[in-house]
């Protein structure tokens, strides 16, 4: 009876004679069970394993479904014992033989309801699973159909159970299988695809255990980079596994791990291999929001380049056009996802509208989240900012700082570069007029200076050296690698601009009146000639230069003679108003023998005015002295030189305006502290020219007592104002600088005096700061009856502090440039102006200020509505900062004084539309053109190689090397530093086939 129905269950030809074969094996076995027993014996067992049963092989499952049958039948008995040996040598071998999926679901199935047949010992044990990690290795279905598929599924996951089983029942077990796991899919043998069934594996290794498992394989050096690749590569495969949980919560942990030892080659090919393979995953609900999950890490993190982003741009379309036909409350949460998602990268990556108009109207119903979210979405992914989970004295190199600003490389003694362009760089306005120039094919200085800005603004560079630019820029009289004055560079990279768009205009003008060209090379000259500067935002005022538009203000002075009461009157163009200390007090205060130490060369400028008593004609030579390029103003009897040396006979303006200006000294002494209110009130106050300082009236033809006054009528958008700190002191015959704190407004208001009837502006060339020349007109045409000036009170114009150059030291030719600043623009927080407790500056026609403006208050508000908003530019370092501590910079280190004041024009945008409605524009920034994209696209590719070079390096060396760091961000607590070569630092169910994803 036994053998008989042993033989109908092996062989029965159909399933109701294998039914009545096991009901005959089960009633006599239980009933029999000594004769069973016998029976059943490990000769039996043995032989159905290793020979099969007549034609049945050995392989086919219904052998191990007869055998656990008689195990049920025979526990009681003691041979059971014997067969549980065997079986556990039996079930390693059959391991070891990759049976496929249905043979070792079978076997596990069995293992699982018979534990004792799981091969005992450490070593029988560990082979086991190492050996069942292979066999899934080479699992594949051998069908296409949905219910193929599910018991395919449902095969493997019951192989993965019986691992999950022994790994907790012998923990010493997981280590190595995982060892072997990574073994399989690391190998580079292309004739073997390990099966992504492996993916059911995942979900059974403890999380707990994700840190330690990817250190250990981003760091083991017996990891090459290409099984590295392959492994990735395979474990992203994985997410096409249905059911398998925490697959991407790996891959993600690895990538990561990959980030944090600067691997960035691996990152990069695995990137660009994989990234559409995720996103297609997307499709599948199934796997959806693990892929989604993988996807949003590859791509905010490869923010080098926009290679990746742009392979799956083509099939975003489509894939939003099925989640809203889909309408599932699930389909339109991941909707919401990816818009975010996309917003980000073309946040990111502006300059392609072809590519991004079709997928921004597929979103435009769809929230889109604002900057701030953006920026800080985008500045914790990319792999520079990916935390190291490696000790300590692996330090990672870091890419651009918590700031998303990029420093400047001091390039020996160019911190007064470096501080100039950061101040014009946060100039948000200018700087977006420079990068949306059209300057293709050109290498004009602009050129150079939109390369700058546009590395600037997208590098991942912590700091970029800019070289070019410098030598470009430096004015020819600047020693190489010496300290120079920042406030003279920037009038000459200012003046150097303006005259070279100046000149192009002329050039392309000519050219294109031209009937003729004789030679091709000609005309593709005059066409490219002609483009350059075509693309300026401001409209209305073509003939004026960028620079002219941006930093262009007018003043009118006016000398009135006090005899005949005739009236001089002339307009000057300026970008920079040099502010001179007003009381004696300031100076006084210093010590001479003090500044006896400070480093002066014979050759320094003293920035200030100086005037003459004598007519133009027969102006001394010592007032006409031009230094270093820098011309000299004749203005009608009296000379203006904004940048001559002073001898011991020349009386500086400061000087003469005290003496003549009794009663607003008089108003100013006893101050504890200057502002730049002051300062500037008393440029504009009126003169009297008397004593050696006559003024040459013409109509008088003699000289005269005279009052000189000054108005602006014309505002610039960007005020510059540089405080005249370097000084000649003609009783100690020696230069120092003013130490004195000066304090700065964060809202000011600019009195602006418009004239009722438009001025001849001066002939002749125009230049940078208030020094125009005056080529000789006849006095008598700008002579005006006394009383006839305007009666008309001036506009107060409201400004906000932009950016702040700092000169740390006690002469011009030594010490340390560095800058504050901001982004401000002509709306939004920072254009807020409170009109009644604003600080304001009166006309000097009106009272002078004589007690500061209560706008204490409003600055604080102010400075609380924009945390983190300041940025402290010291060469290649960049840090938060605050408003309190620009403020109390000359408190705190007393050689440390604002220079260089930015000052923006409010509810003003020159025309420019800083926010367009295609969203396309970075930081609103306008895209940049393809060959600037293109070489920082390269440029940050090479910065990740180097990167992962000098982890490697570091990781060699880490044994014996020893790690110190200084965060970031303490500028309250040490000086920003010195100038030099460094530069300062440096489970659901199926519905589908379709939800399969294989």
């Amino acid at each position: 009876m036994f053998a008989l129905g042993t033989r109908l269950v092996l062989q029965g030809p159909d399933p109701f004679q294998r039914q009545v074969g096991r009901q005959v094996l089960d009633a006599y076995g239980r009933f029999h069970r000594a004769e069973f027993e016998a029976f059943f014996n490990r000769g039996l067992v043995l032989g159905l394993l290793q020979h099969g049963y007549g034609e049945l092989s050995n392989r086919d499952p219904a052998i191990l479904d007869y055998i656990q049958a008689g195990l049920r039948l025979i526990m009681s008995c003691p041979s059971v014992l014997e067969l549980f040996e065997l079986l556990q040598v039996e079930a390693l071998r059959l391991v070891c033989e990759r049976p496929a999926p249905p043979l070792c679901a079978r076997l596990c199935q069995l293992l699982g309801d018979f534990p004792q047949c799981l091969p005992r010992g450490r070593k029988l044990s560990l082979a086991f699973c190492q050996q069942l990690v292979r066999s899934i290795a080479h699992f594949q279905s051998q069908g296409t159909r949905e219910a193929e598929l599910r018991l395919y599924v449902s095969q493997v996951t019951q192989v993965s159970a019986l691992l999950r089983s022994v790994w907790k029942a012998e923990p010493d077990t997981l280590l190595p299988s995982l060892q072997e796991l990574f073994a399989v899919i690391s190998a580079a043998d292309t004739s073997f695809e390990p099966s992504v069934a492996l993916a059911s594996l995942v979900q059974h290794i403890p999380l707990q255990m994700i840190t330690v498992l990817i250190r250990s394989l981003t760091t083991d050096p017996n990891v090459k980079d290409a099984s590295m690749t392959q492994a990735l590569c395979r474990m992203i495969d994985w997410l096409s596994w249905p059911l398998a949980q925490h697959v991407e919560t790996w891959v993600i942990a690895l990538l990561k791990g990959l980030a944090a030892v600067q691997k960035f080659t691996i990152l990069i090919d695995v990137t660009l291999l994989k990234i559409e393979l995720v996103f297609n995953r997307l499709w599948f609900p199934l796997v959806r929001p693990g892929a989604l999950a993988v996807l949003s890490h590859m791509l905010l993190s490869f923010q080098h380049s926009p290679e990746a982003f742009h392979l799956i741009v083509p099939h975003v379309v489509s894939l939003v056009h099925s989640f809203k036909r889909d309408g599932l409350p699930s389909s339109t949460a991941f909707l919401m996802q990816l818009s975010e998602l996309i917003h980000c990268m073309m946040y990111h990556y502006s300059g392609f509208p072809e590519l991004y108009e079709p997928i921004l109207e597929a979103i435009k119903d769809m929230p889109k989240p604002s900057e701030e979210k953006i920026k800080l979405i985008l500045s914790q992914s990319a792999w520079t900012s990916q935390a190291s989970s490696l000790p300590s004295c692996l330090s990672r190199l870091s890419g651009k700082s918590e700031t998303g600003k990029t420093g400047l490389i001091n390039l020996g003694n160019t911190c007064y570069m470096n501080s100039v362009i950061q101040a014009l760089f946060m100039a948000t306005d200018f700087r977006r007029h420079v990068l949306s120039l059209n300057l293709n094919g050109c290498n004009s200085l602009m050129r150079k200076l939109q390369h700058l800005f546009a590395f600037l603004a997208h590098t991942q560079r912590e700091a970029y050296a800019p070289r070019i630019f410098f030598e470009a820029s430096r004015p020819p009289w600047f020693t190489p690698r010496s300290q120079q004055d920042c406030s003279e560079y920037l009038r000459f990279l200012l003046d150097r601009l303006h005259e070279e768009e100046r000149t192009l205009k002329a050039l392309s003008s000519a050219k294109n009146s031209e009937s003729i060209m004789n030679e091709e090379s000609q005309a593709q000259e005059a066409v490219h000639k002609t483009q350059v500067f075509a693309e300026a935002p401001c409209k209305g005022s073509e003939e004026r230069t960028l620079i002219e538009k941006m930093f262009g203000g007018k003043l009118k002075t006016n000398i009135c003679c006090l005899n005949c009461k005739s009236m001089s009157q002339k307009e000057e163009a300026f970008t920079d108003l040099s502010l001179a200390f007003c009381p004696p007090t300031s100076l006084e205060n210093v010590d001479p023998k003090c500044m006896e130490h400070s480093e002066v060369k014979d050759d320094y400028m003293v920035q200030s005015n100086t005037l003459a008593t004598s007519p133009a004609a027969e102006t001394p030579l010592n007032n006409l002295e031009v230094n270093r390029g820098c011309d000299t103003i004749m203005n009608e009897g009296t000379i203006e030189d904004f940048s001559s040396e002073p001898n011991s006979e020349n009386t500086t303006i400061s000087e003469l305006k005290v003496q003549n200006n009794g009663d607003m000294s008089q108003s100013l002494v006893g101050k504890n502290t200057l502002s730049v209110t002051d300062l500037l009130n008393y440029f504009l106050a009126p003169e009297i020219l008397s004593g050696d300082n006559k003024y040459y009236c013409e109509k008088c033809a003699s000289l005269q007592n005279a009052e000189k006054t000054m108005q602006i009528i014309e505002e610039p958008e960007y005020l510059i104002l540089t405080l005249l700190r370097f000084s000649y002191d003609p009783k100690c015959h020696i230069r120092r600088k003013i130490l004195d704190n000066v304090s700065l407004p964060l809202v000011l208001e600019l009195p602006v005096k418009r004239a009722t009837t438009p001025l001849a502006v001066v002939s002749g060339g125009w230049s940078v700061g208030v020094e125009i020349p005056d080529t000789g007109e006849n006095l008598a045409k700008k002579l005006k009856p006394s009383g006839a000036d305007e009666v008309t009170c001036p506009q107060l114009v409201p400004y906000v502090l932009s950016s702040v150059v700092v000169h740390s030291g006690v002469s011009s030719e030594s010490g340390h440039y560095y800058s504050y600043a901001r982004n401000v623009t002509g709306s939004g927080p920072s254009g807020l102006c409170h009109q009644s407790t604003a600080l304001s500056l009166v006309s000097p026609q009106d009272k002078l200020l004589t007690e500061e403006s209560p706008c204490t208050v409003v600055e604080n508000e102010l400075d609380a509505e924009m945390p983190r908003e300041w940025f402290l530019f010291n060469d290649s370092r960049v840090t938060f900062t605050s408003f309190q501590s620009v403020q109390k910079i000359t408190s705190r280190f007393p050689k440390d004084t604002a220079y260089v004041l930015f000052y923006k024009k409010q509810n003003s945008t020159c025309g420019f539309n800083t926010n367009p409605a295609n969203g396309l524009w970075v930081n609103g920034d306008p895209p940049l053109q393809k060959d600037l994209m293109d070489a920082i696209t390269k440029d940050n590719k090479l910065y990740l190689q180097e990167q992962e070079l000098s982890a490697r390096t570091q990781a060699l060396q880490a044994a014996s090397a020893s790690c110190s760091f200084r965060p970031n961000g303490f500028d309250d607590n040490d000086p920003p530093g010195s100038c030099g070569p460094t530069g300062g630092g440096g489970g659901g169910g199926f519905s589908t086939v379709g939800r399969l994803v294989f």
